[in-house]
């Protein structure tokens, strides 16, 4: 009956935003509600539940998004994102901008969780959508499956690192790196594949939310033109980016280096500003130097004014998405998928199962990739999968499985739809559909790997 209220629940709510037009932060709020009821939650304990993963959510990503719109904003207002997608258009050339952009997410994506990514990256990924006349929203499914890819498969990011450990293979975690970038390879491809049927420019509209400031003006605004007449250099446009990317990267990799000891000053130090709140907020400072001509100061009073009144319903949507996720972690839907699952004798394919049954359910890639690796761990004998190879294809099946499917519980649909200004069904039709077929890819080659390898 659970299981049965949660297929309700999501018909429901893709209904709701969908064709009732019901703004996403009151369909997720009431989904929530209605699951907590349905799994047997008071409606007093409900509330607290609601509202600790509405806050959890944005504890960990909301100040990331205001500060990461906040830069988006001055990258586009200075010029910057044009000559940052110049720059890149000049090295890697414009004849596959889905592929690049894609590139960029799964790089990046490696030492950066995939929602931060998205944001850090998003002005530059609609500078190269304009420049190259590729639609927004291929872009943007692009850029999300890049992100996605790496995510899933490839430490430091917790998630995998986690599961390793499940699955008693932490020693050899050089292995699972290997093996994850080759898997993350094929989804990242094959999301860039399915993006490129929305190359077209010429029905975005119809696939996107009006301006989100023209509404709140009630009038239809021209967007600014970038000031081209004070053109930064191409270094000092890179730098809010590549600033906070290069910080978070060395705060994992100090992270990880001491996970096993006591960390001395420099790696306090890394993993400190390797923290995406400290890392964003020295991407704005950077992101102030490239205000130049008339009043500085009121220019980026402006600009930060515009981020805050852009990134306020991507913040709302995205905490709400997290009560909806953390109301069905308070569930026994987990424990339900798992013993439903893990008799089934499918070798590989059974941690597949349990991660995409989890993470469809719940919403959260990392809960999902933590969860299952754990139901799966005590089966590894009898599935033929407890060899060291083993071990690492079984962290790359639940990984598969922990990207199948992103929808209306998982925060990173919302920071893709809400980024992107996809309308819902739209962001379902695309992205939805771009993680389905990222997970069914990841899980073919896996068991060709196993055939040949174990």
């Amino acid at each position: 009956m659970l299981i049965a209220s949660l297929i309700i629940v999501v018909i429901a709510l893709v209904f709701a935003t969908a064709k009732l037009r019901m703004h996403p932060f009151l369909a997720l709020l009431l989904a929530a509600f209605a699951m907590a009821l349905a799994g047997g939650i008071a409606p007093k304990e409900a509330v607290s539940i609601i509202n600790d993963g509405f806050g959890g959510t944005l504890g960990y990503i909301g100040i990331v998004i205001a500060l990461g719109t906040i830069i988006g904003v001055i990258l586009e207002r200075t010029g910057a994102a044009i000559v940052m997608a110049e720059a890149i258009i000049r090295l890697l050339s414009d004849r596959f901008p889905n592929f690049t952009v894609s590139l960029i997410g799964y790089i990046v994506s490696i030492p950066v969780f995939c929602d931060s990514g998205y944001v850090i990256l998003n002005s530059l990924k609609n500078a190269m959508a304009k420049k190259t006349g590729i639609s927004v929203v291929a872009m943007s499914v692009a850029l999300a499956t890049g992100l996605f890819a790496t995510h899933n498969f490839v430490p430091p990011t917790p998630g995998p690192i986690a599961a390793a450990a499940n699955l008693g293979i932490a020693d050899s975690l050089g292995l699972v790196i290997l093996m994850g970038l080759l898997v993350a390879a094929v989804t990242a491809i094959v999301g860039a594949l399915w993006a490129s049927r929305y190359s077209d420019p010429a029905n975005e509209a119809e696939l996107l939310e009006p301006d989100p400031i023209s509404e709140a003006v009630g009038e239809e605004i021209e967007e600014p033109e970038p000031d081209m007449a004070h053109r930064p250099s191409t270094l000092a446009s890179f730098m809010p980016i590549i600033a906070p990317i290069a910080l978070i990267c060395l705060g994992s990799i100090a992270s990880l280096a001491t996970r096993d000891a006591e960390p001395g000053f420099v790696a306090d130090f890394f993993i400190f500003f390797g923290q995406p709140v400290v890392a964003l907020a020295i991407g704005v400072i950077f992101a102030l130097t490239l205000v130049k001509g008339g009043d500085k100061k009121d220019r980026f009073h402006q600009m930060t004014v515009d981020g805050i009144l852009l990134s306020a319903p991507i913040i709302l949507i995205t905490g709400a998405g997290g009560a909806f996720g953390n109301v069905l972690r308070s569930t026994p839907l987990g424990d339900q998928l798992g013993a439903m699952l893990t008799g089934l004798g499918l070798g590989l394919f059974v941690p597949f199962i349990i991660a995409a049954a989890l993470k469809s359910a719940q919403g959260s890639s990392t809960v999902a990739l933590v969860t299952a690796s754990t139901l799966v761990a005590p089966l590894l004998p009898d599935l033929g999968l407890d060899s060291d190879m083993g071990m690492v294809l079984a962290v790359m099946a639940v990984g598969a499985g922990a990207m199948t499917v992103s929808h209306a519980n998982d925060s990173f649909f919302w920071v893709v739809s809400q980024f992107s200004r996809m309308k819902v069904s739209t962001a379902y039709k695309t992205f939805t559909t771009a993680t389905l077929l990222q997970g069914i890819s990841a899980m073919i080659t896996i068991y060709i790997l196993g055939l040949i390898l174990v």
